[in-house]
């Protein structure tokens, strides 16, 4: 059996069994409960009501975090030349077309998000192979795909996410780090659930939202009660 440690320890004592927190509370415990030295990324973990292998009950969207994640994202823009300038200016960090192409049959997939343009499509789609098991393949409907690549970096920088429910019908993100305050947490977290609130298929029945987690990087999860996602203190 695995010796806990005297943070865990520590951490688990801080923890009531069988409690449903408050997102407000779960905020402010989650500091408390987080031993990382390093600034650990706050994550939530939504159990939903839907049957992930069925189209009309699939769950996927974008939501822009209030705070941002806290995160430094890398973007790479395949673009045209006469779109490579305002992406640069926009915050890209990298520009290019066939170049990066290449590079990513090469296999480099060094960023977190790829934004290109519907034009080019039919070069980029060839690399659904290197792309699409890493989450990295622009798609129209995340907003990666598209002819504003400027604003389309703005969003991303600015603390855009993209999310799709997986095959356990769980959706997972990060929503900011353990330095962010705990208001900020609540209301990035207040804002990706209403997203997924407002996301629900009209095929799904009975209970949508089952369990919410609230974590940090090796942390214990700790439980929301859904009711309190409205409440602001």
């Amino acid at each position: 059996m695995t010796k806990l440690t005297k943070n865990r320890k520590l951490a688990l004592s801080k923890i009531e069994p069988g409690k449903q927190y408050k997102l407000v509370e779960a905020a402010d415990l989650l500091k408390e409960v987080t031993t990382t030295k390093f600034d650990a990324s706050v994550d939530i973990d939504i159990r939903l009501g839907v049957d992930p292998r069925k189209a009309n009950q699939m769950v996927r969207g974008v939501v822009t975090l209030p705070h941002g994640t806290g995160k430094e994202v890398r973007v790479l823009v395949l673009c045209t030349p006469d779109k490579e300038d305002a992406a640069r200016e926009a915050g890209a960090d990298y520009v290019g077309l066939d170049e990066y192409i290449e590079k990513i049959k090469n296999g480099w997939t060094d960023v977190d998000v790829i934004i290109t343009m519907p034009t080019v499509m039919a070069k980029v789609g060839a690399l659904g192979r290197v792309l699409g098991p890493r989450g990295l393949m622009p798609n129209p409907k995340s907003g990666t795909v598209t002819m504003d690549v400027d604003k389309a970096v703005k969003e991303v920088k600015q603390g855009k996410i993209d999310f799709k429910v997986d095959k356990f019908g769980i959706v997972h993100t990060s929503i900011g780090k353990v330095s962010f305050t705990p208001d900020m947490i609540v209301e990035n977290a207040q804002e990706f659930i209403n997203t997924i609130n407002k996301l629900k298929p009209s095929a799904a029945k009975g209970t949508y939202i089952k369990s919410i987690f609230l974590s940090s990087t090796m942390s214990l999860g700790l439980p929301i009660d859904p009711k309190s996602i409205s409440e602001s203190n």
